[in-house]
């Protein structure tokens, strides 16, 4: 019996946490890389950031926290997988999840900064790697989402994402909850009839098993419980050992995962895997495999985009056999795909090596973009990813990281058809990553890093000659700046992309170092 106690504790805490769709203060919590299936960077409202308040002072930073963890080249930690509203045996917490290069994850509870548990996922060290090889973990933690878009807004009303109200009612009308009883309509007379069964409406405590997955080193898939890091399940054979994986993302029970650069010889591509049975599926990539740094990216009708070389293919996410495709005939693509919604339509954004930014209709991708904009700026610049917004005129931004700022671009309808015209342009920034977006606020930032093509300049000399990162927060619709970082941040950031949730906003430095900037009287 005193066995088994660990066991029913975890499965306790793991089975009463809040449904992602129901987890972030106005929106689903950030799961994987980009945030969404999508890609798309976007947190699409948040009680506490807007422009509003950004524009006044209180943002800043509110915790550090030091990793323990031995880089691998220039990997060292990557952006979380974030939950806001978490019931466990330890009573509410909003939690992040953390991979570290040395093939760890921790777990950390953001609302005090606190190390609630960590994980070693492989016993013996990776072999020494290089730049474009590094070895060890190098894809960030991922927990299920959905492959839909995510809803602009999620009805509030659970836990801590609910408004502070008094359970005391009006002069003789009772308690709030006896009044809001008394106004429902009366209910219809029943039906003897038997129909089908109504979908039973959504219960934050109802029982369920909620999972945080991360791809070790040695190409296999762990699948952990969030409350404690316990893996009931043994780890399930995924990749080859050794890949230079990146984009690990799970939906409908299966993982998705991208390989670049020929790392210890395995296959660059697309990877899935079917969770119950163990199924891999794996479509070869040509070239230097998926460019870009955020992984595949879906439609909500399951079409999977990838870009690799100079081609941009729609695969199937049963199968990963090809769909359709596009070709450059020339340029290279640099950014992964990113898929949007435009009146209705499937749009496509990717930026390629002429500094060029495509957008294509996904129904009929062989034809060719339906619009591009030239960003000269972004010309030989590994872009990595793009974001995308809308705002509340209804008018869809991108957002493209170049070798000099961060540019955004505005598409329009013109005649059905949507066009790229030009936006605005960020103050100078050194090799920024791609922004993200938080209710209309872009945070870009400054990453430091000092870039190369020369293969001879190692990772210590790359290092050295980087610079500490600078975070920024412009106005969406302007880019107007409202505030920066100053020198809050010690070291240069490597690794991918930004995150935020839980009205905060999520930096690691390559010294291991991972920031939380937010206000701080909510924290």
């Amino acid at each position: 019996m005193t066995n088994r106690l660990p066991l029913a504790c975890a499965l306790f805490s793991t089975m009463f946490a809040a449904s992602p769709a129901h987890a972030q203060r106005g929106g689903p919590d950030w799961n994987t890389t980009g945030s969404d299936a999508q890609r798309s960077n976007w947190v699409r409202a948040d009680a506490k950031i807007s422009r509003q308040t950004m524009s006044k002072p209180g943002f800043e930073l509110v915790w550090k926290m030091k990793l323990e963890n031995s880089p691998r080249q220039l990997n060292s930690v990557t952006p979380p997988s974030v939950i806001d509203f978490y019931i466990g045996y330890r009573g509410f917490r909003a939690l992040a999840w953390f991979g570290l290069a040395s093939d760890r994850v921790i777990a950390v509870d953001i609302d005090i900064s606190r190390l609630e548990w960590e994980k070693k996922l492989t016993t013996s060290p990776a072999p020494a790697g290089t730049v474009n090889c590094p070895g060890g973990l190098t894809s960030a933690v991922a927990r299920p989402t959905g492959i839909g878009y995510p809803p602009a807004a999620v009805p509030r009303g659970f836990g801590r994402a609910s408004q502070p109200k008094s359970g005391v009612g009006e002069p003789h009308e009772g308690a709030v909850t006896i009044r809001a009883q008394a106004q429902q309509p009366p209910r219809p007379a029943q039906n003897t009839k038997r129909g089908p069964a109504p979908t039973p409406a959504f219960n934050p405590f109802s029982p369920r098993i909620q999972w945080v997955m991360a791809l070790a080193s040695d190409g296999k898939l762990h699948r952990m419980y969030i409350s404690n890091g316990d893996e009931p399940l043994p780890a399930i054979p995924f990749l080859p050992a050794g890949a230079n994986a990146h984009g690990l993302i799970v939906m409908d029970n299966t993982a998705y995962v991208a390989t670049s650069n020929g790392c210890n010889g395995v296959d660059n591509g697309v990877w899935s895997l079917d969770i119950e049975s163990s199924k891999v599926n794996h479509w070869k990539a040509p070239g230097k495999g998926i460019a870009g740094t955020a992984g595949p990216a879906f439609s909500p009708d399951g079409t999977l985009f990838v870009t690799a070389g100079n081609e941009l293919v729609a695969l199937d996410s049963k199968s990963l056999a090809p769909k359709s495709s596009f070709k450059t005939g020339g340029p290279e693509f640099t950014s992964s795909a990113l898929v949007f919604d435009f009146k209705g339509k499937h749009m496509i954004a990717a930026a390629t090596s002429d500094g060029t930014v495509h957008v294509f209709d996904s129904a009929n991708l062989g034809a060719g973009p339906v619009s591009k904009a030239s960003v000269p700026s972004s010309a030989n610049y590994q872009t990595g990813a793009l974001a995308s917004w809308q705002d509340e005129t209804g008018t869809r931004w991108l957002l493209v990281p170049t070798n000099a700022n961060v540019a955004a671009l505005k598409i329009t309808d013109q005649a059905g058809t949507a066009s790229i015209g030009a936006g605005w342009s960020s103050r100078a920034l050194t090799s920024p990553i791609a922004p993200i977006i938080v209710n209309g606020v872009v945070f870009a930032l400054s990453s430091g890093e000092f870039r190369t093509n020369d293969d001879k300049v190692t990772a210590a000399q790359r290092a050295q000659r980087s610079t500490p990162a600078v975070l920024y927060a412009l106005d969406g619709a302007s880019g107007k700046e409202l505030w920066n970082s100053g020198k809050s941040i010690m070291s240069f950031v490597h690794s991918g992309i930004l995150a935020s949730d839980h009205n905060m906003v999520f930096v690691a430095g390559y010294d291991g170092t991972q920031y939380s900037f937010a206000f701080p009287m909510e924290h």
